[in-house]
């Protein structure tokens, strides 16, 4: 338990940017989940439309510490070469 006034600090600190993050990556996988959709029905389209409207939120989650910058490009390239794939 902490004792002294800046670690009870911290702690409120780290719960409030805890819920952010949990907000954060729940909103990416929205996104994600919707690119997955569209590649299911076989849309391609709609499937490339979804990535576009991905991609920013998934670089933004890197820039605010969410994701490592590597783990958001290796998603962005599966999921572009599963639309690519596609007839």
């Amino acid at each position: 338990m902490a004792n002294t006034s800046s670690a009870k600090k911290r702690i409120r600190r780290d719960e409030r940017k805890s819920d952010i993050n949990i907000s954060r990556r729940s909103r990416i996988r929205t996104y994600i989940k919707r690119v997955e959709a569209a590649i299911e029905e076989g849309n391609k389209d709609a499937a490339s439309a979804a990535l576009k409207e991905a991609q920013p939120e998934m670089m933004r989650g890197v820039s605010r510490g969410v994701y490592k910058k590597n783990t958001a490009a290796r998603k962005i390239s599966r999921l572009s070469h599963r639309i690519n794939k596609i007839q």
